[in-house]
Formats: structure tokens, sequence, C-alpha cells
């Protein structure tokens, strides 16, 4: 994001400032709404919830008055308002995708139908995404790159989520010459994986949190979300179904990472090389742990005190989620370019495990729920085995046959809801890359 402050700075004074839709105005969607609206060259211009009273809420915080806020009904009152100068608030997320003047649609629900709906319509009406649905993204995120640029628009994850924020030191390393062997994040929650809506109950609401949000975090659904979003752009996969999950610390720029990433032939606990993991201990950091062949890199390496290798691990020891989004959005319209994208197919799927036993018959439930957690495998063992990719479970979901808790779920133990906009899009990209997914 070098001299980002100053192009932005530059918009603001040529009067060009962009203009973008944001759908969601939860505690991620309002701190992005205040954040984007102190920055210079850019504004919130038109944002959407489906409790309205959030918009309204979101705009105050960042200090707009009412009298700056118009409310709008239908889209030609949002094309109106947004040419007057307005902020514009509303309930119908449809004019995200639809308005004039929009350049920039963001999505900040977490809910992947609505993801998917968002970003299809949005990229045909040739308006750029932004993807904070990383859910979504693990699902289709091929498809939708594709459906950009075919609009000749660009689709994006978000910088400061995990994914985008170690994407940065991955290409960092990268243009240095550095070989990645590990990327990685670090692991926020103890992991729970009995929790559920219910049992999270009371620290959610003490931190002001969605319950069902708070059960994916500590669960372990998010990280692997996260992961596989990691894996999809950058070719490197699990080394195991779900990770390791090592602990270590951050105290001398996480040199715990460089034993504990050794391969097992030397002493470390991974199998290969090339791979994305988690670390409990290190949270809510990001981190890329890399080697180099060349004697003198080497040596310079330990001179800058970063150990003595044969491993180096760089890692940023923050990322600011929602309030690093709009550097995304500038990205998009000033330089072209996007913060993360998905390679031309998945490398990795999030895929869904019993939570607890579970019978024939019963209804199940997806993301934050009480039944499933999601874990990461590559992408060829899900093909092979039939596994169950995860964002396809929702409350529609229904067994087949009876499980035990720790199962890892495939197509033929469930009934999945076929009607939704998800499950077909997410079926046009298997058809796409023709990988043997066996959805109906």
């Amino acid at each position: 994001m070098l001299n980002m402050d100053k192009k932005l700075a530059k918009r603001e004074e040529e009067g060009k400032i962009i203009r973008a839709g944001i759908v969601g105005a939860g505690q991620m969607g309002r701190g992005m709404v205040t954040q984007m609206a102190l920055m210079k060259g850019i504004m919130p211009a038109i944002v959407s919830d489906i409790k309205f009273e959030n918009v309204i809420n979101a705009f105050h915080y960042a200090g707009i008055s009412d009298d700056e806020i118009a409310v709008a009904k239908t889209l030609e009152e949002a094309n109106r308002y947004m040419e007057q100068g307005k902020y514009v608030a509303t309930e119908n997320s449809d004019f995200i995708s639809q308005a004039n003047l929009v350049e920039v649609a963001i999505d900040v629900t977490g809910v992947p139908e609505v993801g998917v709906k968002i970003a299809i319509d949005a990229m045909n009406n040739h308006k750029h995404v932004v993807m904070m649905d990383v859910e979504t993204d693990v699902v289709i995120g091929s498809y939708l790159k594709k459906l950009g640029d075919k609009n000749g628009v660009i689709y994006t994850g978000s910088a400061g989520d995990e994914p985008g924020a170690v994407m940065e030191l991955y290409s960092f390393a990268r243009a240095m010459g550095m070989d990645v062997k590990v990327m990685g994040k670090g692991k926020n929650n103890k992991l729970d994986y009995d929790c559920n809506p219910d049992t999270v109950l009371e620290e959610a609401t003490r931190r002001k949190m969605s319950p069902r949000m708070l059960t994916s975090f500590k669960d372990g659904t998010k990280t692997m979300v996260e992961m596989t979003a990691m894996s999809n752009a950058t070719g490197l996969v699990p080394d195991v179904v779900g990770g390791h999950g090592p602990s270590a610390s951050p105290k001398d720029r996480c040199a715990d990472l460089n034993e504990i990433f050794k391969l097992k032939k030397d002493g470390g606990i991974l199998n290969r090389h090339g791979v994305v993991e988690y670390v409990n201990g290190i949270a809510p950091g990001v981190f890329v742990t890399v080697t180099t062949s060349n004697e003198e890199i080497a040596y310079q390496m330990g001179y800058h005190s970063m150990g003595p290798g044969p491993l180096w691990t760089l890692y940023r020891p923050y990322h600011l989620c929602n309030l690093e989004t709009p550097l995304t959005v500038a990205k998009i319209v000033i330089d072209g370019e996007p913060t993360i994208i998905p390679l031309d197919g998945p490398v990795s799927e999030c895929i869904a495990v019993a939570k607890r036993d579970l019978k024939a018959g019963e209804t199940i439930d997806g993301i934050g729920g009480y039944t499933t957690y999601g874990s990461i495998a590559t992408a060829e063992e899900t093909y092979a085995k039939g596994y169950v990719v995860y964002a396809l479970v929702n409350k529609n979901t229904r067994m087949k046959c009876d499980v035990k808790k720790g199962t890892l779920l495939t197509l033929d133990m469930v009934e999945l809801d076929t009607s939704t906009q998800l499950y077909q899009v997410r079926k046009e990209q298997d058809k796409m890359y023709n990988n043997g997914y066996a959805l109906k």
C-alpha cells in the first residue's frame, strides 16, 4: 500500500471521490463505514442492512450528521441522492449492485448465500467486488474471479482479513527471491470443537458478538476457511487434514516456528513443505516461514537478527480486518490491482465435520452452529473421497445415515439443499474444471 495516502489525497483534491457500496452494517460493517469516512478520496456512499437501524448507527458512529444522510426506498432515489453527495441508507442490498455511481461493492454479511448474489449481481453490472465473506470465496471464488474477468472488473478478497494480510508477506518474500515453505495465521481463541451458540452465549454477549460468529471462531471453522483461502490463492496445501496447529510464541520474531516447521526428518512436525498452517499463541498475527539456498543471503539473514536458519519467519503481529478493507477498494480503483484472488481452480476445500453424533433423518446446520464444524483438506482428497464442501451445509441439510462425532462428512451421508444459488453456482464451477465432484 506504499504511497496510497498520497494517491487518495490527490483523488480528494481533484474531486474524484471513490464511491463504495457496503452490504452489512453489523460490527464489521460499522467499523468499515467509520474508517472509510475518516479517509481522503473515498466514501461509504451507500450502505444497506436488513436491520435499517444498523445503517443509521453506522453513519452516526462515523460522525455523519442526519442532514448528510438520505434514505432510499427506490433505486431512482439512491441514484439521485448519491449524485447530490449524500450518504445513502437503505434496506435493499440490490441497490449496492445497481446504483450508477457505485464503483466497488463490498460484502460484509458473512452469509454465503447473500455473498454469492451480491458478487454476481455487482460484477454483471460492471462493478468491482471486495469479498469479506471468505466463506463464499472458498466455495466459488474461482468462478467469481472468471466472472470478474469476463466483465472487465476486479474480484478480490480484502486487506486486513488474515488471508489478505498474509498475502502481503507472501508477495514480499517471493519478490525478494525467498522460497516460502509455510504460510499461516495465529489462532485467536482456544480451540473447542464442542462449542455451540448456547455454550458461548455469555461470552458472546459480553463481547458484543453474534453467538454463531463466536462459535465459528472457537470451533476452528473460521481458521479453516481462512487457510483454505490462503491455499487457493497460492497453491500451498494443508500438510494433513485440519492442519497441525502447533503452539508458539511471537517472542524473538517467532523463532519457535523456525524449528517447529522443519521437516520431520530434521526434527520438525511437517511431512512436506509448501503448506498452510495455523499456530496457537501468536494471534492476531500472520506469518510466512521462508528459506534460501544462497549462502550469502543466509548469512545476511542471520546478521539481521532473523536467526541461524535454514528457516526464518516473517511475522506481522496484527490484522485490522474491516478497518483495512478501504485500502483494498482504493487499490482496485487507483492501481487496478486485487489484494488476494484464487487461482484457476480450487487447491483446497473447507469440508464439514460432525460436531457430535448425528442421526439419520436429522436436520443439521452449518457455520457457527450446533452440529458441524469446518476443516481443511486438499481439493484432490476432497473430490476423491467425496467430502462435503462445508458452506453448502445449511439449515435444510439432512442426514441420510447415522455418523459418529468427528466423522468427515461425505456426499453419500447427507442430503444437501440444492435450491440455493450458492449450490447451483458451485455446480457450474465444478463443470468448469471437470473435477469429478459429484453434486446432483
